[in-house]
Formats: C-alpha cells, structure tokens, sequence
C-alpha cells in the first residue's frame, strides 16, 4: 500500500463515491445512534494507537539492522594478497 493511502483520512476509502460514503454514513448512524461520537472517537483512538506501534516497531527493525551492520566486520585483502600483487 502506498504511503498516501495510509496518510490522507479519504485515503483509506479508496474508490467509494460520495453516494458511497452517504450510505455508509447513514448506516453508521441507524446503527449507533447517540453513541456515534463515542465510537469515532474509540475508533480514531486505535488507528492513532495503531500507528504509534507500528512506527515504534519500524524504528526497532531499522536500529537492529543499523546495529547488525555496525557489527559486520569491513572486507580486506589479508597482507598477504597485497604482497603477491605487488
């Protein structure tokens, strides 16, 4: 999934038109009635707490790999490659 997908709030609906997005609406709100803010705010709640893990996990994966890297010794040419090349 490209970033703008997970970035942009209309993102996330992709190809809904808006006849789309008003049907969806009106469901939401025979469904939950007057706990619908209670549920958009939970809702916005787990997407925040969902990107706060996930980017928690990315800079785990990116410190173990900059660490695996830091630790893998540099290639040489032993000393006695050089003294046959010359």
């Amino acid at each position: 999934m490209s970033e703008t997908l997970l970035t942009t709030p209309m993102g996330l609906l992709g190809g809904l038109g808006p006849w789309e997005v008003i049907v969806i609406a009106l469901v939401a709100l025979l469904l939950f009635g007057k706990r619908l803010p209670e549920v958009a705010r939970s809702a916005g709640k787990a997407v925040v707490e969902f990107k706060r893990g996930l980017r928690d996990v990315e800079s785990d994966i990116e410190s173990h790999v900059d660490e695996d890297a830091s630790k893998t010794p540099k290639t040489t040419t032993p000393p006695e490659d050089q003294e046959k090349k010359g």
